[in-house]
């Protein structure tokens, strides 16, 4: 852990960490809503940046765009979540990143970042159907003061069989977030070799 940490921060790699990291923050400003879920689920493609983090320089850069990424949004464009959505955006975005990165730093191939990214797609999934039922929406209300009625009733109108968390998490969050990796993956795959001459210098 020592010696990773010392290899990710040298000079070159710090410039190429703030450098991401504005671009991610760039990206993560350009949000849409997706038809199939509530309109507090935006899809953008910030993790486009942090994956090329992580491929380049490893996981743990990755984890630091990613966090970088959001100081950035919280200064720079501030909160109406009470900074629930930054958190949920931080961890879910590790959770596609951090696996995709690990897997990609232990045999770097096109192959292995395809893996990697699939992986990453399946953790980000899972994670954001756990952290939504038990961490996300219980602390939307609690500190935005937003009722959970409302949430759920966002959802139902949408999908009339969602009635409670989990049943929002299962038919809302799992769809977007699969689309999200896949999406990003595909960005990620078709830009990475050309973008990677700069990120290896």
């Amino acid at each position: 852990m020592q010696d990773s940490t010392k290899k990710l921060l040298t000079t070159r790699n710090i410039a190429k960490i703030a450098i991401l990291s504005a671009i991610a923050f760039i990206l993560m400003l350009i949000e849409f809503p997706l038809p199939f879920a509530p309109s507090f689920y935006k899809m953008d493609f910030s993790e486009v940046a942090v994956l090329m983090g992580g491929f380049a320089m490893g996981p743990w850069a990755a984890v630091v765009i990613e966090a970088l990424k959001i100081v950035l949004h919280l200064l720079f464009k501030g909160t109406i979540t009470m900074g629930v959505g930054e958190l949920a955006n931080f961890l879910i975005g590790c959770a596609l990143c951090m696996p995709a990165a690990w897997i990609y730093k232990k045999h770097k191939s096109r192959s292995s970042a395809i893996k990697g990214m699939a992986v990453g797609t399946l953790c980000m999934t899972v994670a954001g159907v756990l952290l939504n039922i038990f961490v996300l929406i219980p602390a939307y209300v609690a500190f935005a003061n937003f009722p959970l009625d409302a949430i759920i009733g966002m959802g139902t109108q949408i999908f009339p069989a969602i009635h409670d968390v989990v049943t929002l998490a299962l038919i809302c969050v799992i769809p977007f977030n699969l689309l999200k990796g896949i999406v990003v993956g595909v960005i990620t795959t078709l830009l990475y070799k050309h973008v990677s001459p700069l990120l290896h210098r």
